[in-house]
């Protein structure tokens, strides 16, 4: 099959292509392409528009149902809930000859930055030499004096650059801006990609587009280079996961096998940095930031920080640690300097930009000062150096002719009183592209954040593709997704096919049979993972026997009941329901919905729900992306006044538990993480067992109690089939509480927890068992040996004491962050 059948339409499609064109204003990046590109785009929308069978919003919506299914998110600054990922359905096409220019031109940028960077903490000889004024680079607020004669590993400033460039209606490219300092954007490049490769199968590799994976092995292997040992240990250092970009990094540290951490995770100690890991500290030969250097290190930098690694600069200082990119290094990114950059390409490289900036005049100089004031109504007036000036409300840039006057009068007052506050630049005009918006294809005015990093030989490699930004209206040349961005794909379409290189690219590897350390933050959130999961299943198998689908149909859901009532009290006790909920009179179905679905009370199935998403998404890079799609469904929809809708509800969220446990069972490596799930998962079972067989176990025990307490341990099946009579005290016990083959039984949860207790590693080297094991040596010891005719209360008393000491010791062993005090000897 040639090119040109693999992407024919089918017959009767309406053409999309001609429609737009149509209408697209001049300098479009589809109307202006070359005959051979926009004949890609020809086909490519006539290609979408048969899968779509002509209506572009089926295409939006099958293109974002890919984003959401692979956890796709943001916030925007001030959300405490992520969005939705609002990708476009139409990726951006440009040809390899113009990205051939784009790419020499970035990488020619990437070099004169690193050398203006190292030079501005080691020599200092552009500023000697009259080539940058010194307050460009002081008046910066990334500009770190403590920084200067620190030299990174291999004299490597930067190993990951970002430009915004933009493209003019004539077709010229300029860098709107440089950045070093974070790189957002580049995970949801990639992430853009693989969701609308799964939404239009094999549309890319028919048009010979070029392959992302290269570049993020190039961008591993880089990283690694400039670590001291040959099998480093590498992090990406993130602010949290309520940074506006969390979703990103987890994803990237999960596809390129980093270990995600916060600043808690990590310690120095005698100037080497360690993360806190089960077994103790490991040693961790580099980071790739993604926090402003300001927060990195509160004794070096902002004594206010809270998210940073206390000493950090010590670790950097000794040489023994590389950061991506160096502590500093932002400073390059100020308005400012960028003034500056086509002059310093001829002092430091000898060339003239092949990438110009956008025009930039900086008013701390007297001339550049009255060309601004001359020219203000076709200027963007903007911060010198991203901090909030006088004048510029609400904005760090604002064109001045959006200004009444008496705005414009106080911003030329703020000017003559601090003009090196200010710069102006041009205004821009970008070209458009094709989006879907309200279901029809339009032209919006498009940047693109493109990604350049070292590879393993230090030389700088180019991302063949990148982050597309596009919007409706508004200025698009902020550094993060705004209210109303949209993003897209873009593709480097090659004449011949792509070769088929995934991310291992690039040598085998030693062979592994389990993955790496376990990070004590992670294991932590492994194990709560595991309760609130146990937790939520317990509180609805409370709740469908309260509503009726445990109790024998003929006594009816009455609150007068005595087990009734005991079942309404531990919804109650687990903060389902308010206390009192089970007075006389009150409505079975609106005590229902309230554990069901009401957010108020911590212990509803909601409120449970919610706090597993929470913990779930500090474990963004460890789960996969259908546990991620389950944790996050919404609940079903139900009606209090119908007892039917109330149990539908419940077994619906039974089931997706049980597909969360299936997953965690069949997906999860037999590592560490899993037994802190697992440990999780039993510790809560076993502790909520002790607790349902003292309200229905005990000696006075009724037949509806022995039923109820059958159904919630989901034991039902397991009695009727070994017992023809009806539910006895002794053998019911002895199933829940003793029976080593039942999954739901106490003892059953005990075994398990001995064989994960034992099987974690130790800190001790005297051979000795730690807290944990014996406790949990001790409960099975307890148990075995007892029948269901000899197990008192005091037995079930003193077994939840146990669980809940073991719970603690597991917490004190693991979890707790471990001091510089500790032994030498764990320092590998």
């Amino acid at each position: 099959m040639n090119q040109a059948d693999a992407l024919a339409p089918s017959q009767g499609t309406e053409s999309w292509a001609d429609a737009y064109l149509a209408a697209a204003p001049r300098g479009d990046l589809f109307a202006d392409a070359d005959p051979d590109t926009a004949g890609h785009w020809r086909t490519m929308l006539e290609r979408l528009s048969a899968q779509a069978k002509g209506d572009p919003a089926t295409l939006a919506d099958h293109v974002a149902r890919q984003a959401a299914d692979l956890g796709l998110a943001f916030r925007l600054t001030g959300d405490e809930q992520e969005r939705a990922w609002p990708l476009g359905p139409l990726p951006l096409l440009i040809d390899a000859a113009q990205w051939s220019h784009i790419e020499s031109g970035l990488i020619q940028r990437a070099e004169l930055l690193e050398r203006i960077v190292g030079d501005i903490y080691a020599t200092q000889s552009l500023v000697r030499d009259g080539h940058l004024p010194a307050s460009v680079i002081t008046g910066s607020t990334h500009y770190w004096r403590v920084m200067t004669g620190t030299a990174p590993p291999n004299g490597h400033v930067l190993h990951f650059y970002a430009a915004d460039i933009g493209r003019g209606p004539g077709g010229e490219w300029r860098v709107l801006a440089d950045r070093v300092r974070t790189p957002v954007g580049v995970g949801y490049a990639l992430e853009n990609r693989l969701a609308f490769s799964r939404a239009t199968g094999d549309l890319l590799g028919a048009m010979h587009t070029r392959r992302l994976a290269p570049f993020f092995s190039d961008l591993r292997r880089g990283l690694a280079a400039d670590c001291a040992r040959s099998d480093p240990r590498i992090g990406l250092l993130t602010p949290g996961r309520f940074n506006q970009s969390y979703a990103e990094q987890a994803h990237l540290a999960r596809y390129l096998g980093l270990m995600l951490v916060e600043g808690d995770d990590l310690i120095v100690s005698d100037g080497r940095l360690f993360v806190r890991t089960i077994q103790g500290l490991k040693r961790v030969d580099g980071l790739w930031r993604w926090m402003d250097s300001r927060f990195l290190d509160p004794l070096a930098f902002d004594g206010q920080s809270r998210i940073g690694v206390a000493d950090l600069f010590d670790a950097c200082a000794r040489g023994g640690l590389m950061v991506s990119n160096w502590p500093g290094a932002g400073v390059i990114e100020s308005r400012a300097l960028a003034a500056f950059l086509p002059q310093l390409a001829g002092a430091v490289l000898g060339q003239d930009l092949l990438l110009p900036n956008i025009a930039t005049w900086w008013c701390g100089q007297p001339r550049e000062r009255d060309h601004v004031r001359a020219r203000l109504d076709q200027m963007v007036i903007g911060s010198a150096f991203d901090q909030p000036a006088d004048g510029l409300p609400d904005a760090p840039f604002l064109p001045a002719a959006t200004l009444d006057a008496d705005q414009r009068a106080r911003l030329l007052d703020a000017m003559d009183r601090r003009p090196m506050d200010y710069v102006g630049q041009e205004m821009v005009k970008l070209s458009t592209t094709p989006a879907i918006i309200d279901g029809r294809l339009t032209p919006l005015p498009f940047t693109l954040r493109i990604f350049v990093a070292r590879d393993g030989a230090g030389h700088w490699r180019v991302m063949p593709g990148a982050f597309a930004r596009l919007a409706a209206h508004g200025d698009i040349r902020a550094a993060l997704m705004g209210r109303g961005d949209i993003s897209a794909d873009m593709c480097v379409i090659d004449r011949r096919p792509a070769s088929a290189e995934s991310l291992l690219g690039g040598g085998t590897p030693a062979i592994r049979r389990m993955g790496g350390m376990l990070p004590a933050k992670a294991a932590d959130n492994l194990f709560w993972l595991g309760r609130y999961i146990e937790r939520t299943e317990a509180t609805l198998r409370l709740i469908r026997a309260v509503a009726g689908g445990s109790i024998e149909a003929d006594l009816g859901p009455s609150l007068a009941s005595p087990t009734m009532g005991r079942l309404v009290g531990l919804l109650s006790a687990w903060r389902a329901v308010p206390t009192g909920s089970g007075a006389p009179g009150a409505a079975v179905g609106a005590l229902c919905a309230t554990a069901l679905g009401d957010a108020r009370q911590p212990g509803s199935v909601r409120a449970l729900m919610a706090t597993v998403a929470n913990i779930g998404e500090g474990l963004r890079d460890r789960l996969a992306s259908d546990v991620w799609r389950l944790v996050r469904l919404p609940l079903p929809t139900f009606d209090g006044a119908v007892t039917e809708t109330l149990l539908d509800a419940s077994s619906r969220m039974i089931e997706r538990i049980s597909a969360l446990s299936g997953l965690a069972a069949e997906n999860m490596a037999r590592g560490d993480g899993w037994r802190f799930h697992d440990m999780g998962r039993r510790l809560e079972r076993a502790i909520n067992g002790c607790r349902l067989i003292n309200q229905f176990g005990g000696d006075q025990a009724s037949d509806d109690d022995l039923t109820v307490l059958l159904d919630l341990m989901d034991s039902q099946i397991s009695y009727r089939t070994r017992y023809l009579a009806g539910p006895a005290l002794a053998p019911v016990r002895d199933l829940i509480a003793l029976e080593p083959y039942n999954p739901r039984a106490l003892a059953w949860q005990a075994l398990r927890l001995a064989e994960h207790v034992a099987a974690l590693p130790t800190l001790r080297g005297d051979g000795m068992p730690e807290e944990p094991r014996r406790i949990a040596d001790a409960l099975v010891g307890q148990l075995q040996p007892l029948t269901g005719d000899r197990l008192t209360m005091d037995h079930i008393a003193d077994a939840e004491r146990r669980l809940i000491a073991l719970s603690d010791a597991i917490g004190q062993r693991y979890f707790l962050q471990v001091r510089k005090t500790e032994s030498a000897e764990i320092l590998a």
